[in-house]
C-alpha cells in the first residue's frame, strides 16, 4: 500500500515568524502521521514538535520550518530556524515552578534521542529529536 509505514518519507513545512504557525505545524503533523498509519506516535510527536517549533519561533527573528522524516522505524522531527546560535542546553535539574525554559528538557526526557546541527554557510540550524516506532 502506498504510504505504508515501511516506506521512507519526508515532509517540510516552512512557516513565518508567527506563534500561530505552531498550531498549524501540530495539525499538519497529526494528519501526516494518520495518513502514514502511525497514530501511536501522534500525541508524543505533537508535543515534541510543538516544543521544537515554538523555540524556533520564540527565540529567533526569522522564518522557521518543521521537517518530519520517517525511515527504518524511526520518526525524526526537526525544527529549522535562521539563527546559527546553538540552543541552550537543558538544565540538569529543571525548576518545576518555571513557566518557561523547560522545552528542551521535555524533549530530552521524552524522545529516544535529540540534538542539533548547523546548516552550511551560516544559514541557521536544525534542532531534532527521534521516536522509535517499536
Amino acid at each position: 500500500m502506498p504510504g505504508s509505514e515501511s516506506e521512507p518519507w519526508e515532509y517540510t513545512l516552512y512557516i513565518p515568524h508567527d506563534l500561530r504557525a505552531v498550531t498549524i505545524c501540530r495539525r499538519a503533523l497529526r494528519l501526516i502521521l494518520a495518513l502514514h498509519c502511525l497514530p501511536q506516535l501522534t500525541d508524543l510527536a505533537e508535543l515534541l514538535a510543538t516544543e521544537l517549533v515554538s523555540n524556533a519561533v520564540r527565540h529567533t527573528k526569522g522564518p522557521a520550518a518543521l521537517r518530519v522524516r520517517y525511515a527504518d522505524g524511526v520518526l525524526r522531527i526537526e525544527a529549522w530556524d535562521a539563527d546559527p546560535t546553538p540552543p541552550a542546553p537543558p538544565p540538569r535539574i529543571a525548576d518545576a515552578r518555571a513557566e518557561q525554559g523547560r522545552g528542551l528538557d521535555l524533549v530530552r526526557a521524552c524522545a529516544d534521542g535529540w540534538g542539533w546541527y548547523p546548516v552550511a554557510a551560516d544559514s541557521g540550524k536544525y534542532v531534532w529529536c527521534e521516536l522509535g516506532v517499536a
